[in-house]
């Protein structure tokens, strides 16, 4: 898998990749070093990935507001 600068993904695309994290940490024979490396990355992700569900949701709102007042 071709590594792309996290703030350039997608949204789609960072939970696709917290999937895979999540899946390898599943693997019993991941040292715990590694583990805590994809922990991290993980947790770094899906904090990511809810920042921009929450901008979406602002936007969403916003756009609401300009409806309603036209």
């Amino acid at each position: 898998m071709q590594k792309v600068e996290a703030k350039e993904q997608s949204f789609e695309t960072k939970l696709e990749t917290a999937k895979v994290i999540l899946d390898t940490l599943s693997n019993p024979e991941l040292s715990l070093e590694e583990g805590m490396k994809k922990y991290q990355e993980g947790i770094a992700i899906l904090k990511e990935a809810t920042k921009m569900l929450e901008e979406a949701k602002l936007t969403y709102v916003k756009l609401q507001e300009k409806e309603e007042l036209a």
